[in-house]
């Protein structure tokens, strides 16, 4: 049975909403997982989804600060909407979905971004993030002949050195430092998590999926990072179809600054 996942930090979904329509129109993933929404709950605007055939929408947000949703057209159980840190400050989500006859948990991330001076003796906001990557360490990759387990996000590290433009020149750079990757990819193995968007990707080969806003043409420069993830237990890997990264979304009309990445399955 086919089933697809898509994962995007949309920057405001009230503001990009027709890019998130137009996504859903072209694409059509099964659920859509939303990171940075900017929207209090009650301002969420899930008539535009239902419009679309998206019927199944679960949201754990704010006013002005981020924020994430779960969107599907299949049914959606809540797992649970977890603090991190002890912060309320709505990063994530997690809802069960059935699909290929398991029921596939699936965690919404959206990790702090840190700031920029890596250091957590001055920088309370890189602090926030190397806490919330360690008590990742406790959301493992559950699963089981009739259930499986599916992490996505904008987790906000790079981890592999050709996951970013240059490495010799990030690693001193926020989402790309030594105590960042290498806590982050311990934490991926530990929970026995299978990055999938780099199992038929070598690893040298470059890899993004962000790209800022900075530049003044973004695709010339290419100076990106692969800063948003799909992951899986390992007995969902056998049934991926593919992966797309749909990198022409950063050239849309206001567009975020991240694109959206898409993970297809084909289960038996």
């Amino acid at each position: 049975m086919p089933f697809s996942v898509a994962t995007w930090n949309i920057n405001s979904v009230r503001l990009r909403m027709p890019l998130v329509e137009r996504l859903l129109l072209e694409r059509a993933p099964d659920v859509l997982c939303l990171q940075e929404t900017k929207c209090p709950d009650e301002l969420f605007p899930f008539d535009r989804f239902h419009a679309l055939g998206y019927r199944h929408v679960e949201i754990h947000g704010q006013k002005g600060y981020h924020g994430v949703a779960t969107v599907s057209r299949r049914p959606l159980e809540v797992v649970e909407r977890r603090r991190f840190c002890d912060i309320a400050d709505c990063r994530h989500l997690s809802v069960r979905v059935e699909a290929g006859g398991r029921s596939i948990l699936v965690h919404n991330f959206y990790v702090p971004a840190g700031g920029d001076e890596p250091d957590p003796d001055i920088n309370p906001k890189f602090r926030h993030k190397l806490g919330f990557v360690s008590e990742m360490n406790a959301v493992p990759a559950e699963f089981d002949d009739r259930s499986g387990s599916i992490l996505v996000g904008d987790l906000n590290i790079a981890p592999l050195e050709h996951d970013v433009w240059s490495h010799k020149q990030l690693l001193k750079v926020v989402s790309h430092t030594p105590v960042e990757t290498e806590s982050f990819e311990a934490m991926r193995k530990a929970g026995g998590w299978v990055d999938l968007m780099r199992l038929n990707v070598p690893a040298e080969q470059k890899l993004y999926t962000w790209w800022s806003y900075r530049a003044a043409d973004w695709a010339a420069s290419d100076r990106g990072r692969r800063l948003d993830h799909i992951w899986s237990s390992e007995n969902l890997v056998p049934g991926l179809k593919d992966i797309d990264i749909l990198r022409h979304a950063r050239g849309w009309e206001r567009p975020s600054d991240h694109v959206p990445v898409i993970a297809r399955f084909d289960f038996d």
